[in-house]
């Protein structure tokens, strides 16, 4: 066993955990994901979840984790939409936002303030939309061309399901983009902005953290671009040729997140 590894492990307070790809596939969990929340509660770590889908709410998810063995506190659960909703907050709270997303992240944004339009917005926001239609893709490409600021919940180009992948939000963005020339201001993994987030949350240091899950550009960046680990395992989209080809490089690597628990077993 690498005592590197189980060093870094060892030395991490918090796990940021990752969901599709990474915990699930589709309805599924994977393999030893349960035996890993089991050895952090074990050796008094803490962790919760991320996940850059804003395809559904917070609440969607700790239904499901429940339902697969793993129930979790609201705070221990949170999304690109909710980093969305902050920001937004935060930065443009009187302005007017036009939503390519799904029902949940609407309901998401309209309870907690947003003033959503269909007319001349200040902002288009873009998600992961599962209901995305050609007059929201129409809509969204004339608002960006006529001066709207171009938002995005996540830059995942594609989301792992059984046998392959779905376009995601960043496939969406490059529609937007190709036609209007606009590039988006992306939010989620890996920006700083959800990594402030989680520290805010948690009180917990980025030092003491390690965003743990299957993409490079996203998790792993998250972690390594901002002070924090970031623990690849390959259950999803990316690989060891991935690792070797990209600029970002993993803290480490694991099979799954069955081999971590090994690890610190």
């Amino acid at each position: 066993m690498d005592e590197r590894v189980k060093r870094l492990l060892e030395e991490t307070e918090l796990f940021v955990l990752d969901m599709d790809g990474t915990f699930f596939m589709e309805q599924d969990v994977i393999e030893g994901a349960l035996d890993f929340i089991h050895m952090v509660q074990k050796r008094g770590k803490r962790f919760m979840f991320f996940t850059n889908n804003s395809s559904k709410a917070p609440e969607d998810y700790q239904e499901k984790l429940a339902g697969a063995g793993c129930p979790i506190d609201r705070e221990q659960i949170m999304t690109s939409g909710d980093v969305a909703i902050h920001y937004l907050r935060q930065r443009y709270a009187q302005a007017s936002v036009y939503l390519a997303g799904t029902p949940q992240l609407e309901k998401s944004l309209r309870e907690a303030g947003i003033h959503l339009t269909d007319k001349e917005p200040d902002i288009v926001l873009v998600g992961f939309d599962m209901t995305l239609t050609y007059e929201k893709l129409e809509r969204c490409c004339s608002f960006v061309r006529r001066g709207a600021l171009f938002l995005a919940t996540h830059p995942d180009i594609n989301c792992p399901v059984k046998g392959g992948f779905i376009p995601d939000c960043g496939a969406i963005c490059a529609a937007i983009r190709l036609s209007t020339k606009k590039e988006p201001r992306y939010l989620g993994k890996p920006y700083r902005e959800t990594v402030d987030m989680i520290g805010e949350q948690t009180k917990i240091p980025a030092s003491r953290t390690a965003f743990v899950g299957d993409r490079l550009y996203t998790d792993i960046a998250a972690g390594v671009n901002h002070g924090a680990k970031g623990f690849l395992v390959l259950t999803g989209e990316a690989d060891r040729k991935d690792v070797e080809a990209s600029e970002v490089k993993p803290t480490a690597v694991f099979s799954s997140l069955g081999e971590m628990a090994a690890y610190m077993s």
